[in-house]
């Protein structure tokens, strides 16, 4: 054969075959990527089932807390609000998985889901409200209680005076209109750190203090000792006492809480003290996996014990291991 001729019948099969390697990289390229889209669409499918399924179930855990809220309100809630009703016990993390829209037939591939929560008194903490919320001499009496419970905090003795002006300032209330001056109003306890509070100050506080929608009264039967002791104006050896006599007995009026902790002719006003509560904390955790997904609300029992939702907010997170 001619040798030019035979040359380019090798570069005819050498461009073939070139042709046909480019030809199978497009078509594996383009069939790994209708692999990869379809993988997406399954985990975004599985994604979106998984966050429906944890709605209607923390949705739920919310409406049977609030459903144990009414019951307490039937049975003497209206009245006292104490801690040993049985909204105050927490419930365990128990397993849900068999409750879920799961294949049955594939069960041992889906992870395990699991329900927890409890239910807080809101009125068992100090209310930062409290502090612009009431009139001037009623104020001033609750600034002087933070200011106490702040030093048995060990904190800074100027966090309470710079909490106080800062809300005053975020509500327009100490004359700066609005002014650049003023500060953004806080919603929240984590939120203080909007009027210059350190973090560190602010997690040291969040036990013991709450920003609800009004000023309201702290409860002697469910505040720790540390409030109790800031609020009644008594050392904290005292409040404990009166922590560990309600427990047996828990304080059917103000007036009671008074004469216990000795105190029977100076007890605060009803606006500072009370035996009952309406407003609480719901918090529910759904563990699927190792996703956790938690949901907070704050709602408002009425007179007539229908619950009000205030706030609510979702917070999802992995689980570390070994946690």
């Amino acid at each position: 054969m001619n040798p030019m001729r035979r040359a380019g019948c090798t570069r005819q099969r050498g461009a073939a075959l070139l042709t046909a390697m480019i030809i199978v990289a497009l078509v594996a390229t383009l069939a790994a990527a209708m692999v990869w889209q379809q993988w997406r669409a399954v985990q975004v499918e599985g994604a979106e089932r998984a966050r429906a399924q944890s709605t209607w179930i923390l949705t739920g855990a919310r409406d049977f807390a609030g459903l144990i809220l009414r019951e307490d309100f039937k049975g003497g809630g209206s009245k006292t609000t104490t801690l040993n009703a049985p909204w105050a016990t927490p419930l365990k993390e128990g397993r849900l998985s068999t409750f879920l829209a799961l294949d049955k037939s594939d069960s041992d591939d889906n992870p395990d889901a699991f329900l927890s929560g409890y239910l807080n008194d809101a009125q068992a903490r100090f209310n930062l409200l409290n502090l612009v919320g009431l009139s001037k001499d009623d104020n001033k009496t609750a600034l002087a209680a933070f200011q106490l419970l702040c030093e048995n905090l060990g904190l800074d003795g100027s966090v309470a005076a710079r909490i106080a002006s800062g809300l005053s300032a975020s509500r327009g209330d100490n004359g700066t209109g609005g002014s650049p001056d003023s500060f953004l109003e806080p919603k929240t306890v984590e939120q203080l750190v909007w009027l210059g509070i350190d973090r560190d100050s602010v997690k040291r506080l969040q036990p013991f203090v709450v920003l609800l929608d009004k000023a309201t009264a702290v409860n002697v039967n469910t505040a720790p000792k540390e409030v109790l002791a800031a609020v009644a104006h008594i050392d904290q050896a005292t409040a404990q006492r009166l922590v560990q006599f309600r427990q047996r007995t828990p304080f059917q009026s103000v007036e009671n809480f008074c004469i216990q902790a000795g105190t029977p002719t100076s007890c605060p006003p009803a606006n500072i003290l009370t035996v009952r509560s309406d407003y609480f904390e719901v918090s529910g955790s759904l563990r699927l996996g190792d996703h956790v997904l938690t949901e907070r609300s704050l709602v408002y029992r009425q007179s007539n014990g229908q619950l009000k939702p205030l706030q609510r907010e979702r917070i999802a997170s992995l689980e570390q291991a070994g946690g």
